[in-house]
């Protein structure tokens, strides 16, 4: 009997050992939207559960959050390069550096929000004092689009910023007035027949006025760079939809059948479109906006990086498309991709996209819904999970899978604040839901900024740790 006992003592003390020492994840139930009834299990993978990695203090950081070691060539401006086959931004002091930031950092501004931050902090240079003391603790160390950069950048204390320009954006706004303000059919973000109007030559105007303002940056060295605009339609069929939809005397027809008659001849049609056109087609219309915005962006701001127009659509859209990031290897110095509906990213695809183009990515825009938060949560495209300690699994999972990958410089979390549900003047895709880390009382999520700031003090560890297991 004892031998017995003894002999299930020893299985069940193994199998306990095995567990910890094979499981590197947790599972953690979520959907993809209040449309889903089902909840799914994710495996997750945490920080406690890395094998064989020790969290330990980090090196001491400089006045960016850089790393002070492993000094490179600075510039006076931030730069990115590739060392031992791992992208890195360089400070302009020449010190490593990975953007951990934070999107739309500003005090947002219904009348609830404003009654709470004057209760709270009695000014808005107050709230930056102390909410950007706030996001240093727990490990960040930039501010992404959307944010006060007015009050970030005339603060004592400033952090690295990003800008956007909204070039496309601003002369899609005029362009829909022709239309009396309102498409027949339009698509993502808007855009009539899912197309972007890069061959408008009234677009270059615009963009020449969208990028004017930004020589009042160009000797700041806490800027990382600029964005030109957010998630535009890239679609790998422009071509057929160009053709099939826009008038004869359109600007985008004249160009798309300019360009077929001289790849397959005057007499070829729709029916000889091959998806080796399609994609080729999709480069040179791609590379068509690359050079308006580069030009207007050099022009007035020749010393920060451009970081691309914010990429988003996967399925026959820019993100898988091999075209798109080759062209984007030529004029952008990072480019830039809002992180949607995958529960983490794609280690293969992550791989492409840094093959295909030689560049790295940061990660612009991510985050995940809570339902303890006790918002509809029906606006956006993150994920939901129940609870805030679920969505601090959700951000060490997808920063685990990020860091892992040689050619990711940051990532931003969308975004610093969740919109009040009163407000309805916000935009439906954020008015409800659980984005911020905190909430419209100014009040922060816990368990989730914990589990954000441990993961976010041994991100030079875990770089280290990761190389040297590859």
């Amino acid at each position: 009997m004892k031998i017995i006992i003894l002999i299930g003592l020893f299985v069940a003390f193994s199998w306990a050992v095995f567990a910890q020492k094979s499981s590197s994840y947790r599972f953690v139930e979520a959907k993809k939207s209040n449309k889903d009834t089902v909840w799914t299990n994710y495996k997750t993978k945490t920080l406690v559960a890395l094998s064989d990695f020790k969290s330990q203090t980090e090196p001491p950081l400089n006045k960016y959050g850089s790393w002070e070691m492993n000094k490179q060539k600075g510039t006076g401006y931030f730069r990115t390069e590739k060392i031992n086959d791992r992208w890195w931004f360089i400070d302009p002091d020449g010190y490593p550096f990975i953007n951990k930031g934070v999107a739309v950092f500003r005090p947002f501004t219904s009348e609830h929000q404003q009654k709470i931050l004057k209760q709270k902090y009695g000014s808005v240079n107050n709230w930056y004092k102390h909410e950007s003391t706030f996001l240093k603790d727990l490990g960040f160390n930039g501010a992404g689009a959307w944010s006060d950069v007015d009050l970030i950048r005339n603060s004592p204390s400033p952090m690295v910023y990003t800008v956007i320009v909204n070039a496309m954006g601003s002369y899609k706004a005029d362009h829909i007035k022709r239309f009396g303000g309102k498409y027949k059919i339009a698509g993502w973000q808007g855009y009539r027949f899912d197309l972007v109007m890069v061959f408008d030559p009234e677009f270059d105007a615009y963009c020449d006025a969208a990028f004017k303002p930004l020589s009042k940056y160009k000797e700041d060295k806490y800027l990382l760079g600029y964005y030109s605009d957010n998630e535009l339609p890239w679609k790998t069929d422009a071509l057929d939809i160009s053709l099939k939809n826009l008038a004869k005397d359109e600007p985008g027809y004249i160009a798309a059948r300019k360009w077929l008659d001289q790849r397959k001849g005057k007499t070829s049609s729709l029916a000889d479109i091959t998806e080796a056109d399609r994609l080729a087609f999709s480069g040179f219309y791609f590379d068509t906006y690359m050079q308006k915005v580069t030009a207007a962006l050099k022009k007035y701001d020749p010393n920060h990086m451009y970081l691309g127009c914010r990429f988003n659509q996967q399925d026959r859209q820019e993100l898988s498309n091999p075209e798109i990031f080759k062209v984007a290897g030529k004029y952008m110095d990072v480019i830039s991709i809002n992180h949607y509906r995958k529960w983490e990213p794609d280690s293969a695809q992550m791989a492409d996209w840094e093959k295909w183009s030689g560049k790295p990515f940061l990660i612009t825009e991510w985050y995940v819904k809570a339902q303890d938060s006790g918002l509809a949560n029906n606006g956006g495209a993150g994920w939901i999970v129940k609870t805030q300690q679920d969505r601090g699994y959700f951000y060490e999972n997808f920063a685990l899978s990020l860091i892992k990958s040689k050619s990711c410089v940051g990532w931003h979390w969308f975004t610093y604040q969740d919109n009040d549900p009163d407000n309805l003047k916000t935009d439906l895709s954020n008015r409800d839901s659980n984005k911020g880390i905190v909430d419209s009382d100014y009040e922060y999520y816990n368990p989730l900024v914990q589990q954000i700031k441990e993961l976010n003090k041994q991100v030079f560890n875990l770089v280290q740790y990761f190389d040297k297991r590859k």
